[in-house]
């Protein structure tokens, strides 16, 4: 096989990873959760807890990750951890016993991590050891394409499947999934060295942009997980937007499968900072839009806004993680991952414990997500003054 070709089988099974682990196992809840709530008994602060728990798995997940070095582990923790994705989603059918939902939705946050983290950290270093441009633009459409496709899964299922059909079928969605995903992928390589000889070298940033940019991050995931886990429930509350909420799901995803590949070239005329700032202030408007302007244009623009900008965020901080760390990307993706999940288990209980205290309406949880995200566009500008200084200080002695 050519080099090109191989390059275009890994990055497939990055592809199909992700739809399986995002999609299918973790976002398939969103569009779902209506449907649970109306037929399954699922009431609306349990909705929040559940999702929180997920972001527990998820985060436990990025813990193990940013402690893991080893290439080989990594790769048996991602392959189980793909199919733990399957087993996840197998059991929020089997029963209708909130426990068991929790657990479900806490090895699915496992999985999610092994996909995306893990799974992200094995691709990048395999494009870096071959000498292609370390970005994950074409990886990360996976994101965008479980969102989409689970969105009309869910869209075409509801009228014929109830909710414990309609996870037996995302079921076998995944097992399908899980052919690619885990058989085109090859064995990592532990050589520091790429195929043409040169040295992988790490060059870690400075403490102090680690912290502010983890903090930042932290608020990028207050501002991702509230739209992301709520739009549906959201749209469907609104007046006269009854049963609306999985199209703009649907938008939402269907936006987000390019957007990466559009955020790695604004990157490369910008620069990956101005480019986080730029989708940072995007975003707010994106997050604002449906509690704003009670439409379905109004929703679909802040779909299509939301879309394009949470996952080119993650794309990006990902992306600067695996240069910063070549030879064991995932390691510094899952510290980062650890401040973007303490937000998603922190913000998703808030958000519907306001909710089940406002009549059921969630747009307390919008805002606040908003103002969360413009501090971390605040912080984002300062840590291009904190990068600005770090090179001055490499620079100097040099000079």
């Amino acid at each position: 096989m050519s080099e090109q070709g191989e390059r275009t089988r890994v990055l497939m099974a990055g592809i199909c990873s992700l739809v399986l682990a995002m999609g299918v196992a973790r976002f398939a809840y969103t569009p779902l959760l209506p449907v649970m709530q109306a037929q399954a008994g699922l009431g609306v602060e349990a909705a929040g807890w559940l999702a929180a728990i997920n972001y527990m798995g998820y985060l436990s997940g990025a813990l193990i990750a940013s402690l893991i070095s080893d290439l080989v582990l990594k790769d048996r923790l991602y392959r189980l951890g793909l199919l733990i994705a399957v087993v996840s989603t197998a059991m929020m059918a089997m029963s209708s016993n909130l426990t068991v939902w929790a657990v479900s939705r806490f090895i699915a946050g496992l999985s999610s991590a092994a996909g995306l983290l893990l799974g992200t950290g094995l691709i990048l270093n395999w494009l870096i050891r071959h000498n292609h441009r370390s970005e994950l633009g074409i990886h990360f459409a996976g994101v965008g394409l479980g969102i989409a496709g689970c969105a009309a899964a869910v869209g075409l299922m509801s009228e014929a499947l109830d909710w414990r059909a309609q996870w037996y079928a995302l079921t076998a969605i995944g097992t399908v999934l899980l052919i690619p995903a885990l058989g085109w992928l090859p064995p990592p390589d532990r050589s520091t060295v790429t195929k043409t000889g040169q040295a992988m070298l790490d060059a870690p940033p400075s403490p102090l942009f680690m912290r502010i940019f983890m903090a930042a991050y932290f608020c990028a995931g207050v501002g991702y997980v509230v739209s992301a886990t709520f739009i549906v429930a959201i749209v469907d509350a609104l007046p006269g937007l009854a049963g609306r909420g999985t199209l703009v799901f649907l938008v939402l995803g269907l936006s987000a499968a390019p957007a990466c590949i559009a955020w790695d070239l604004i990157a490369r005329r910008t620069g990956e900072l101005n480019a986080l700032i730029l989708a940072a202030l995007l975003q707010i408007v994106g997050i604002l839009l449906p509690a704003l302007g009670n439409t379905l244009t109004a929703a679909l623009a802040g779909a299509v806004l939301f879309g394009g900008t949470f996952i080119g965020m993650v794309s990006l901080v990902l992306t600067m993680a695996g240069r910063y760390y070549p030879t064991r990307p995932a390691k510094m993706m899952g510290k980062m991952t650890l401040s973007y999940g303490v937000a998603q288990i922190a913000a998703p209980a808030i958000t519907g414990a306001l909710a089940a205290r406002m009549g059921g309406s969630y747009a307390a949880g919008l805002y606040l997500a908003a103002a969360v995200m413009l501090v971390g566009s605040m912080l984002l500008v300062i840590l291009k003054a904190v990068q600005a200084r770090d090179l001055a200080a490499m620079a100097t002695p040099a000079a």
